[in-house]
């Protein structure tokens, strides 16, 4: 009964944060005044992906997760630029901490230069201005505090369940939009599109390659310890980032309306156009995943443990094997990566939709990978929480 009352709040914390956070996108923020935003405006659709399309009407949340986002990549990158900040990563926990309470920082001051960058181009009066600059940061304060809840006592990542969300919200005019152009077939192609996005994704999501690692035996006394076996569960990590990434950049063109030698690539159902797509899908699924995994410190750590896999000397022969290994996997998830992003765009392709729907492709490949996503580690989380209420009793 415990178990299904935990399960149970568990579930309603995550769904009402969600509620909360879709209120704070609706309400309007103070002292601002709502401009309506140009309805085929070439970049509206990443906006609106991103914030959820509130970043036009500026509710109280008008940034969605989008500091939350943007927080991690800047704080990895001054973690290569400043040495306090590195030798922090190298202190362990105390670290961690200390480098979480300057991501938070950072994300409100990502969400206080957003609101002045917005607010700034306005013309609005001064007063008015600092009120919707410091409503909009406060705003996204509480985003922060919203995706922390769902983390620590609700089901999954917090960020990844607000940008879910936020996704969701957006999709339904666009879906309105497809129908009202093609009808009824594009059910029948929507759906094809759905069941082999997810499959594709739980396959990659599941399989991994297991390198077998051995340990050495150690006498302690009298008594032999060690030498059991096990493995390493090598993965391809799953990301929705570079499929974005590369819709956002084959936008550009858009902005240009003089380089005429830029006309195929304006063309979302020009084939040259679908292969660059692909292409920069896989270089930046490769090189995300690449960064993502160090060998060298998985090698390092077999040492200490005494580990070693069968039949490669430790040390750096390690850290190469393993490098090799990880790298054949990360070139064929990053080709699945490729795969999944060419299919909602091709699909598109056979609907003969115009330039302002193809929205719906990048980000019906977003909310199934998420999905996926969330659900694989909401069944794990699930699962692990009953096998820590299981074996309580026998630990006590």
């Amino acid at each position: 009964m415990n178990d299904r009352a935990s399960l149970r709040r568990r579930i309603l914390v995550t769904l009402g944060v969600i509620v909360v956070f879709r209120l704070g996108q609706s309400v309007p923020a103070p002292s601002v005044t709502v401009r309506a935003p140009e309805a085929d405006h070439p970049l509206r659709w990443i906006l609106d992906l991103l914030t959820g399309g509130g970043l036009f009407t500026l509710p109280l949340f008008a940034f969605g997760v989008l500091p939350c986002l943007a927080a991690p990549p800047v704080l990895r990158a001054l973690i290569v630029l400043i040495p306090r900040l590195a030798a922090l990563r190298d202190e362990g926990e105390a670290g961690a901490r200390v480098l979480k309470r300057y991501r938070r920082r950072l994300t409100v001051g990502l969400g206080l230069l957003g609101a002045i960058g917005v607010l700034g181009f306005r013309g609005q009066e001064a007063l008015d201005t600092v009120v919707a600059v410091a409503c909009l940061t406060v705003g996204t304060a509480l985003v922060l505090r919203l995706t922390e809840v769902i983390t620590e006592r609700g089901f999954g990542d917090g960020v990844r369940i607000l940008l879910l969300a936020q996704v969701l919200a957006v999709l339904p005019p666009e879906f309105l939009r497809l129908h009202e152009k093609t009808g009824w077939g594009a059910i029948a192609v929507m759906a094809v599109v759905t069941l082999s996005i997810t499959v594709i994704t739980i396959v990659v999501a599941q399989g991994q390659r297991r390198v077998p690692v051995q340990y050495a035996k150690r006498m302690i006394g009298r008594r032999a310890f060690g030498g059991t076996s096990t493995y390493i569960p090598l993965r391809f990590p799953q990301a929705n980032s570079p499929a974005v990434l590369a819709a956002v950049l084959l936008s550009v063109p858009v902005l240009l309306p003089g380089a005429t030698w830029l006309e195929w690539l304006r063309d979302e159902g020009d084939p040259r156009r679908i292969a660059v797509y692909f292409l920069l899908v896989c270089l930046f699924a490769f090189m995300r995943a690449a960064v993502a995994q160090d060998m060298d410190k998985v090698a390092s750590e077999l040492v200490r443990v005494g580990g070693f896999v069968p039949g490669i000397r430790p040390g750096n022969w390690t850290a190469e094997y393993l490098e090799y290994v990880n790298r054949r996997i990360i070139a064929f998830g990053a080709l699945c990566s490729g795969v999944v992003a060419v299919i909602p765009v091709a699909g598109l392709g056979l609907l003969d939709v115009s330039p302002r729907v193809p929205v719906v492709g990048v980000a019906l490949q977003v909310v199934l990978v998420f999905l996926v996503g969330v659900a694989l580690d909401t069944t794990r989380q699930i699962q692990a929480l009953r096998l820590q209420r299981q074996y309580e009793p026998f630990l006590r």
